[in-house]
């Protein structure tokens, strides 16, 4: 049975990367998203108040190059991590984010239901993928979690806690003064 839970993880890890990798190539190439500079002539001559959900979202989402580029290559790197052993987690964690914002973007923009169903599919293979590896991921977050006790004395730490105050009144001067530089 365990031989059949891998097989099944592995079937997951490649059809992800194969889709995932084909809309973040389409995203790159030009065939998603309503560019900026050559919009659709029926949606270029209707005004922004009437613009459908779904035509309003691709048209922001294409206005940016550099944001189509961003995800894009997300995908395409998060998918291609799922291919290897070592990696798989890290494209799962990549990915899974991507994914939560497309099921979103499609279900509150009414993008397409086939497009958020493919999405809902490949969030649900994700989720297999990390179940699949769960005592991997366990190990992970104990070893992460894991405080080693530094003992100080009462006047160190008070220090410790006067100092840091300090420093994020110190950060937050400069936060605004940088802000008020480059203009809001």
């Amino acid at each position: 049975m365990k031989q059949h839970l891998w097989i099944l993880e592995l079937t997951c890890r490649i059809y992800v990367w194969s889709k995932i990798s084909l809309y973040g190539i389409g995203k790159i190439i030009g065939g998603q998203f309503h560019r900026a500079g050559n919009l659709p002539e029926e949606i270029a001559q209707t005004p922004i108040a009437e613009v459908g959900s779904f035509d309003l979202a691709w048209t922001f989402f294409g206005f940016s190059a550099g944001y189509i580029w961003f995800i894009g290559i997300s995908q395409i790197i998060g998918g291609g991590l799922l291919l290897f052993n070592k990696t798989k987690i890290l494209g799962v964690f990549i990915l899974i984010p991507i994914l939560l914002n497309i099921i979103v973007v499609d279900f509150f923009f009414e993008i397409s239901p086939g497009a958020m169903l493919s999405a809902i599919l490949y969030f649900l293979m994700c989720c297999y993928i990390l179940y699949y590896n769960k005592k991997q991921l366990i190990e992970a977050v104990k070893k992460m979690l894991e405080i080693t006790k530094i003992s100080r004395t009462k006047k160190v730490r008070w220090i410790g806690y006067g100092l840091s105050i300090l420093a994020v009144g110190l950060i937050t001067v400069v936060e605004i003064f940088l802000i008020n530089w480059v203009g809001r």
